[in-house]
């Protein structure tokens, strides 16, 4: 499978050590250009890529960026690619940590919806939840004791079990979070937040979730304005 990664960060770094040491074709792209990847592009043979054409490079591409810089992506970023080409998104808002405020979110937007607005395409929220290290490391044979799962919210059926069939790969389990608009479930100081649980878990935690954000994860009155 061809896969575009957009964001080298620690996330989309161990997604493209990941993909590639199982054989996948992977294209990668950050801000600063093709040439500053030159490291990781020797590393795991990924092919650094501008991120016009990470978007229009892969069958599966990850936007993996802080929340601030998704409105600084090119507003064409998506032109031309097929409806279906599935599109995740890992980020994770954190207002008082980098991100500022970004007024839908603090108003009940969740935050994979207002990436999808913002992107103009439907997204797949997966990978936010679990720590960059242990997505390198602590993959497991299907079957195997211990395996974590990962949930995945989204409103396509089919893009959610191709993400799920990813997951596998990697080794970890799949769970069907719901739909784009119920994955706050899984945003920060949620129950499955961080946690590496097992199937049970993750369902049992996701049905925990409480609607209201944590403070830690709130705009407080002085943060300030991130983007529109």
């Amino acid at each position: 499978m061809r896969i575009g990664i957009i964001g080298a960060g620690q996330i989309g770094g161990a997604l493209a050590r990941r993909f590639t040491a199982i054989g996948h074709e992977v294209f990668i792209a950050n801000s600063r250009g093709p040439a500053s990847l030159a490291a990781l592009a020797k590393e795991t043979g990924a092919t650094p890529v501008t991120v016009e054409q990470a978007a229009r490079s892969g069958d599966v591409v990850v936007v993996t960026i802080p929340m601030k810089n998704i409105p600084r992506l090119p507003v064409d970023l998506f032109q031309g690619v097929p409806d279906n080409v599935v599109v995740i998104d890992t980020g994770n808002y954190y207002p008082q940590q980098r991100d500022g405020r970004i007024d839908p979110i603090e108003r009940g937007t969740t935050e994979s919806r207002w990436v999808s607005e913002q992107l103009g395409r439907p997204v797949v929220k997966a990978f936010n939840n679990i720590y960059a290290r242990h997505l390198l490391q602590n993959g497991k044979p299907n079957g195997a004791p211990g395996r974590i799962a990962l949930p995945v919210a989204g409103d396509d059926r089919r893009a959610k079990d191709i993400v799920i069939r990813l997951l596998d790969e990697l080794g970890f389990d799949g769970v069907d979070a719901g739909s784009l608009d119920e994955s706050w479930r899984q945003q920060p100081a949620t129950p499955v937040y961080g946690t590496d649980l097992d199937v049970e878990g993750v369902r049992k935690a996701l049905a925990a979730a409480k609607l209201d954000r944590s403070p830690d994860f709130q705009a407080e009155s002085g943060s300030p304005a991130g983007t529109r």
